[in-house]
């Protein structure tokens, strides 16, 4: 499932069709494409792993979920995996195998902005009392989290928490305040670093324990786990990453 760094590429990968009229609307998700037709784009807006296009009535909600995927200026999948498509006078976006949602204004006005961990808007004191509020939960399911932590996925769990040393399975109730602030501080610190090397093509690259079998720090193996509520994958070292 992509993050909220591969998000926002996204977004920027789409910026130029902003201020732009849709001119043929197609595919496959359940609503009718035909609204779109002859209306203007005039914003897109990310919240964690949600992407937003934005007109003047409505928007489009679009989720990429595990195996969602775009193309921008050619269709590049068969029909039966498109599930919009908007072409416009010069190009157009291209939609595959995932969900896809009309929606009212009044739906964006819901949304809690400053939990995007990338966001202008990111609030960190808010997520500090989220966290405080849930003193039984795992560090591990907090940061996955979406209304915590929005945009933060496994990759980044898992880095984040090699990253403040602290062992998934802790409770946040058990956390020391300075490893809380350290948790929510990183949070954001490598999404953003996450954001520099997939612009680079370097992403792998830089993962310490995120898929890897030895730890970096100390040379010994590396726990492969599911963890939390989730049961999603965590790497992590015994000696260097404390369970609180």
């Amino acid at each position: 499932m992509p993050e909220g760094p591969s998000i926002l590429l996204m977004k920027e990968n789409l910026q130029k069709f902003v201020d732009k009229k849709v001119m043929e609307s197609s595919g496959n998700a359940k609503f009718d494409k035909e609204v779109l037709k002859n209306k203007t784009l005039k914003e897109i807006r990310t919240f964690g792993k949600q992407t937003y296009l934005i007109f003047n009535e409505f928007a489009v909600r679009i989720h990429l979920l595990m195996f969602g995927s775009y193309s921008i200026d050619e269709q590049t999948k068969p029909d039966k995996n498109l599930r919009l498509s908007l072409v416009f006078k010069k190009g157009g976006i291209y939609i595959y195998n995932c969900s896809v949602k009309l929606v009212d204004l009044a739906f964006l006005a819901k949304i809690d902005w400053e939990a995007d961990v990338m966001s202008d808007q990111w609030n960190p004191e808010k997520a500090r009392q989220k966290l405080i509020a849930n003193p039984k939960m795992m560090v591990c399911d907090a940061l996955m989290n979406q209304d915590i932590f929005s945009g933060v996925g496994n990759i980044i769990k898992n880095e984040v928490l090699f990253r403040i040393g602290v062992q998934p399975e802790s409770l946040l109730g058990n956390l020391p305040s300075g490893k809380l602030e350290e948790l929510i501080a990183e949070a954001r610190n490598y999404s953003f670093d996450f954001l520099k090397w997939k612009r680079d093509f370097v992403l792998k690259k830089h993962w310490l324990v995120h898929t890897k079998s030895i730890c970096p720090k100390c040379g010994e193996k590396l726990i492969k786990k599911q963890t939390g509520l989730g049961k999603r994958r965590s790497f992590y070292c015994s000696n260097d990453q404390k369970l609180y």
